[in-house]
């Protein structure tokens, strides 16, 4: 009996054996499935935190950043017009001519948008938003972007004054090449990425086109230096330009108010920021475009006795460009707690832009 016993408890054994092996089994083949999901998750986690992590450092550093980067050019110790032929070197060398500080200016400023620092408003962590929101509809990481597009903003206004009138003698000479190449290139689309959906296709990215642009800039002082090319240095021609770049101000401190008056939203105003920084951006390439355009033509503004008016102008840039608050608020003018830093900015260009058309005024007497 004991045997016929011990016989049944082992049939019964491997019964049970076999009933639960498949569970085993599966339970093995799910945990291994398991841990090669969790894998993938931990991977796609990790990629996901360093492409945030490194958009973030890129909007967060600003490289080449300076108020003061006028002064690096030293522009007081240019004597004449951009242009002009500078005296013989007395060494049998071929006749050279003074190179813009205009065209200088806009290749660096440009240079540090895109060489010395990521270009924010193409990369695809900005495309892709805040879980699909437009960065500038959120109150962080997008105010590099808009200080860049404020910067270009100023250059390519400058360019196409260059196209048009002062990089070429009216009526007499032909549009220049490099200039017409870097005003092209400058005009490209600000977002565009490698691929994008209108329309549907691989793209050459923005950087792309405006590093060519400063290629065709420095083409054409090199071509000025050597006398083989002219900068038109004429009063009429520096009323016009001066006059683009206030009526260009103009459109921006009509944005500054009109957001101003009709958004108090105080700190809580998520566009505030991307306002004010365009605006500053706008005012900072300016500020070396002015300058330079005042060595280019140093002459002209002699001539008409504006020197004084001329660096008041630059020193009201300057002045606006000392406004750099951590948090952008966008409080009632006559608001005691949230302060109002777009009507502040927007006083601010209204200030340099009084004065731009009083020189215009003075240079079309």
């Amino acid at each position: 009996m004991r045997r016929i016993g011990a016989f049944f408890r082992r049939i019964g054994a491997l019964l049970v054996a076999a009933v639960v092996w498949p569970f085993r089994a599966a339970g093995g083949a799910s945990g291994r499935r398991g841990l090669i999901i969790k894998s993938g998750l931990g991977v796609f986690v990790l990629a996901l935190v360093l492409f945030y992590a490194t958009f973030f450092w890129r909007t967060e550093i600003w490289h080449g950043f300076n108020p003061d980067y006028v002064d690096s050019y030293q522009l007081s110790e240019r004597s004449l017009p951009a242009g002009s032929k500078l005296p013989a070197a007395g060494d049998g060398s071929s006749a050279a001519c003074q190179s813009s500080a205009l065209v200088t200016v806009l290749a660096d400023l440009v240079d540090m948008n895109v060489n010395q620092n990521s270009w924010i408003s193409s990369t695809l962590a900005y495309r892709l938003g805040f879980f699909g929101l437009d960065w500038d509809k959120t109150p962080f990481f997008d105010n590099k972007a808009a200080f860049q597009r404020g910067v270009n903003q100023a250059v390519r206004r400058s360019t196409v004054e260059l196209v048009d009138t002062l990089g070429r003698v009216r009526g007499t000479s032909g549009v220049d090449n490099n200039l017409q190449d870097a005003r092209g290139n400058l005009q490209y689309d600000e977002y565009s990425w490698y691929f994008g959906l209108q329309p549907f296709g691989f793209k050459t990215p923005t950087p792309s086109f405006y590093r060519s642009a400063v290629k065709s800039l420095k083409r054409f002082n090199a071509e000025l230096s050597g006398c083989n090319t002219v900068f038109d240095a004429r009063a009429d021609n520096l009323s016009q330009f001066v006059d683009r770049i206030a009526n260009d101000l103009g459109a921006t401190s009509a944005i500054l108010r009109e957001r101003s008056e009709n958004h108090n939203g105080g700190w809580f105003d998520t566009r505030a920021d991307d306002r004010f920084w365009f605006a500053y951006g706008q005012l900072y390439g300016y500020y070396g475009i002015l300058a330079a355009t005042g060595a280019d033509f140093s002459q002209v503004i002699a001539q008409r006795d504006l020197t004084a008016l001329w660096d008041e102008t630059e020193d009201q840039f300057r002045a606006a460009l000392a406004i750099q608050p951590a948090i952008i608020s966008n409080g009632r003018e006559d608001g005691w707690i949230m302060p109002t830093h777009l009507a502040t900015m927007g006083f601010y260009i209204l200030r340099v832009r009084s004065n731009l058309v009083e020189i215009r005024s003075v240079l079309d007497r």
